[in-house]
């Protein structure tokens, strides 16, 4: 009986209809803050770890590259495409880093920003709705191609721009070093693969990252805009604005 009647009570609670103390409401907020704290720290490790695989490769690949004249050049070419990869894997991690930092950011410039103050009214009012919203119904606050600008042009803009002219370095001095563009065309020419294939090839990569650059949507909010220095607002908070 007794295990009966409490499996009925706790079917039966009801949060709304009972009151929450201020130290239950803080001691709440808190743990949130630190769990979300914790999962936006980890993901932010991820996106550093793919970073770092992405130029350890770039430097490998140009080693090898340059250390003989009988290696071709295709192998920074198709190096890009590693690369490549690399950049939509951070483009995902920084989709879900971003919705644990949406989250961080709304308790930290609505609670503890208040709370610092000693002025305890949210800028925004409906923040607890907001985060409450995404616990129930977690979406991403950026899209795909809005996350692959966003990383493109943090980081790999430079990996890009290191093999493009590193394999243009190549192809003008190994094998052998080019003065006209007949030797240009030999040296760009690898075994059975013609030498329109490479050009072509590098091409389409900068139109790649034109198209990245001039077609993908950006956010609106970089990382950098909440450490600006001396930036204010009317009501004393930098409000967050992400794409949809």
């Amino acid at each position: 009986m007794n295990d009966q009647s409490d499996k009925q009570d706790r079917s039966g609670a009801d949060y709304e209809s009972q009151s929450i103390s201020r130290q239950e409401y803080i001691s709440a907020i808190v743990h949130l803050y630190r769990g979300e704290l914790y999962r936006a720290n980890s993901w932010r490790m991820r996106l550093d770890t793919t970073t770092n695989w992405a130029i350890l490769t770039s430097a490998g690949l140009l080693s090898f590259s340059f250390s003989g004249p009988d290696h071709t050049h295709w192998v920074l070419l198709t190096g890009i495409i590693l690369i490549s990869a690399l950049l939509s894997f951070e483009a995902r991690r920084f989709r879900f880093f971003d919705v644990w930092r949406f989250r961080v950011r709304m308790i930290e410039e609505n609670f503890y920003g208040p709370l610092l103050r000693r002025d305890p009214v949210s800028p925004d009012q409906l923040w607890g709705l907001h985060v409450a919203d995404d616990l129930l119904h977690p979406s991403f606050k950026i899209t795909y191609r809005a996350a692959i600008r966003a990383r493109f042009t943090r980081n790999y803009w430079v990996i890009y721009g290191v093999l493009l002219a590193g394999w243009a370095l190549k192809v003008m001095l190994e094998p052998t070093p080019a003065h006209t563009w007949e030797e240009l065309k030999n040296n760009m020419t690898a075994g059975a693969i013609p030498w329109w294939v490479a050009l072509t090839y590098v091409a389409g990569v900068v139109a790649m990252i034109g198209v990245i650059l001039l077609a993908f949507p950006r956010t609106i909010r970089s990382e950098e805009a909440y450490w600006s220095p001396g930036k204010t607002t009317d009501t004393g908070r930098d409000v967050p604005a992400w794409d949809t």
